[in-house]
């Protein structure tokens, strides 16, 4: 090879691609070819990564699912009769927060590329922060209403953007345990939402303020306070990650890059430039259409137990302090099998076995739950059964939720096609959150048949859900591999096709 100035061509080359590795600024298109990556040591990689994106994460939705979910805390310490709501109205300002929440994720999850993880996440969160600390200062119906819609608003991009944030950074096998880990801080949220409420109420007529007006002004302040810490704390990308080597950082990338066609034999790196097609393609892929199914399944039990958790237990005889005491193992109890199961998901993926198994048991948990609950509440005087069932069924829907959203991050391929689809499916799957705030009525305390029995209607069209898309993956599988028809198109036609590439492979 002919000597040039400086060296030959290929230490040329091989010195443009570590000084592109070393800069640390963003390039969608960089796959870390050309870096030495033999040395890495995954395992230290992904504990890196685990320690530095999953607690910060874990604390943003930890407050989130708190905001959003406090109302049911507030009502139980008398928000209800402050503000005289009817059954009608208390269902109305829990179910409006859904559809502007629902209305919103598409265009936050396409922003937050745009404008960087480390500052669109930070700033939804001072803003969401700001309207529930205002809340807590409504004296009305009407200003409860405008809040939570405003809330739904604000709030939106935070779970469909962290959700979509992780795959970014962890591959397909790796994916369910973090979506776990983080997604546990829902459960532990409810369990703290119950003990904050009990410990906050304690301030009723402080400063004239009822002890529910304190719940919503101290968990905004709080939120608010995390968010400024989080525009310091968090990182946007793999390829600009200052705690990882150059060497490490390529390696994130090239796994993230050729994941969904390395069972295929032939390595495509996956489309990271936006266009409005993908979008498009989003929307008009019928995988997330039965997804949609799937979540609702899990969502309208999630919604339903975390907004009334409370109430149903008051009613099942106990008072306003033991009933938010009596949520708090429940939820414990599911974050730690929420990460089990996460752990058992990835563990099974990277031996080839299939992920929807760990979807599926535990939303046969939640039908089991809810049967439990909606036998005991229809008999009658036996408030252990209730409790036990409603114990059953959140050990079900913590493990199930990640599940389903990873497997879904999964069987998307193209970096903004995953953006909108994930959006989508977490978008329009809240709106089992507005039918959920509307499941259980006060007209039906304390029995709640009405609630649970809706319950178990969608939990049985999400385990038909989740069978239809098992046997539609496993078929496209088969025919892709049979037909060999990626080899009539360019590296750059397959990337563009992601998912839909005949050398794309569905995870099962």
């Amino acid at each position: 090879m002919a000597e040039v100035q400086g060296g030959t061509p290929y230490l040329m080359e091989k010195d443009a691609v570590y000084q592109h590795a070393q800069s640390k600024q963003h390039d969608p298109n960089w796959t870390g070819d050309g870096v030495d990556t033999s040395t890495v040591d995954s395992k230290k990689v992904l504990r890196k990564m685990d320690l530095r994106l999953i607690p910060m994460l874990a604390i943003l939705y930890l407050l989130s699912f708190l905001d959003r979910g406090n109302i049911g805390n507030a009502k139980i310490q008398g928000m209800q009769t402050d503000l005289n709501l009817s059954g009608p109205q208390y269902n109305l300002c829990a179910t409006v927060f859904f559809f502007t929440y629902c209305a919103f994720e598409i265009p936050s999850n396409l922003l937050l590329k745009r404008f960087r993880p480390s500052i669109w996440l930070p700033s939804i969160m001072v803003a969401w922060g700001t309207v529930m600390t205002l809340m807590g200062l409504v004296n009305s119906y009407h200003g409860l209403l405008i809040a939570r819609i405003f809330l739904g608003v604000t709030e939106a991009g935070l779970y469909p953007g962290v959700a979509y944030y992780l795959t970014m950074w962890y591959c397909t096998e790796d994916l369910a345990f973090r979506q776990s880990l983080f997604f546990s801080a829902a459960s532990v949220a409810g369990a703290f939402s119950g003990l904050l409420a009990y410990a906050i109420a304690k301030m009723d007529g402080i400063a004239g303020l009822a002890g529910w007006k304190w719940i919503f002004i101290l968990e905004g302040l709080l939120t608010v306070a995390v968010a400024f810490l989080a525009y310091f704390l968090l990182y946007d990308f793999p390829d600009t990650a200052t705690f990882l080597t150059t060497e490490e950082r390529a390696w994130v990338v090239h796994r993230l890059k050729y994941q969904g066609s390395k069972k295929s034999g032939r390595a495509i790196a996956e489309s990271d430039h936006f266009e409005w097609k993908f979008v498009r393609k989003a929307l008009t892929d019928w995988q997330l259409y039965l997804s949609l199914l799937m979540y609702w399944g899990i969502v309208c039990p999630l919604y339903g137990i975390s907004l009334f958790l409370p109430t149903i237990i008051k009613e099942l005889g106990y008072t306003s302090s033991t009933a938010q005491l009596l949520t708090v193992p429940i939820y414990i109890t599911a974050a730690i099998l929420a990460i089990v199961v996460g752990y058992l998901s990835d563990r099974a993926t990277k031996h080839g076995a299939s992920r929807w198994p760990y979807i599926f048991v535990p939303m046969c948990a939640i039908l089991v739950g809810f049967v439990i609950a909606i036998s005991g509440s229809a008999a009658g005087d036996i408030p252990g059964v209730v409790y036990a069932g409603v114990f059953i069924a959140v050990c079900g829907i913590y493990p199930a939720f990640p599940g389903n959203v990873t497997w879904i991050a999964n069987n998307l391929a193209g970096s903004y096609k995953r953006s909108a689809g994930m959006a989508l499916q977490i978008g329009l799957g809240n709106l089992g959150g507005a039918m959920a705030s509307n499941f259980y009525r006060s007209v039906d305390a304390p029995k709640y048949l009405l609630g649970h029995g809706l319950e178990i209607m969608f939990v049985v069209l999400g385990l038909g859900a989740v069978i239809t898309l098992r046997i539609s993956y496993a078929a496209i599988n088969k025919k892709r591999e049979r037909s060999g028809a990626a080899e009539s198109y360019s590296d750059e036609q397959l990337a563009d096709l992601g998912d839909k590439s005949p050398s794309f492979r569905y995870t099962l």
